[in-house]
């Protein structure tokens, strides 16, 4: 059996591995909400560990009569639109919780996914020279 230190944790397909901010589980002036005031909610946020290679696409080339065999061609994925590092609201009942390395995290469909707020680095105009 390998020990954990050689193991890796891979998001396959549309999900989406989502670090939960707990923050939220406080009120502004830092006191714990109850499990059963939190749950009501439908909406969560967290912060995008890991996703995904897409949604898989058929290989046009395949003629469809024998699909078990074997195509010559990698894989071909439609993208995600969320990458690691975003912010992401999504509906918290679509999610599913596992434990990692000691951590929580939520695997999720991109398609639960609301909204994304990402870090947007843009030069100012007054540096580009055409």
């Amino acid at each position: 059996m390998q020990s954990p230190q050689h193991k890796k944790l891979i998001v396959i397909g549309d999900r989406v591995l989502i670090e939960p901010d707990d923050k939220e589980q406080r009120t502004q002036v830092g006191l714990y909400l109850p499990q059963s005031v939190t749950e009501k909610e439908q909406v969560q946020g967290g912060w995008v560990a890991d996703v995904g290679p897409g949604i898989p696409l058929a290989d046009p080339g395949s003629d469809g009569d024998e699909p078990w065999q074997n195509s010559q061609n990698a894989p071909k994925y439609l993208p995600m639109q969320v990458e690691n590092g975003d912010y992401a609201l999504f509906l918290k009942k679509s999610a599913v919780e596992i434990q990692w390395e000691q951590k929580r995290y939520l695997i999720l469909p991109q398609s639960a996914i609301l909204v994304i707020m990402r870090d947007t680095f843009t030069l100012p105009q007054d540096d580009l020279e055409i």
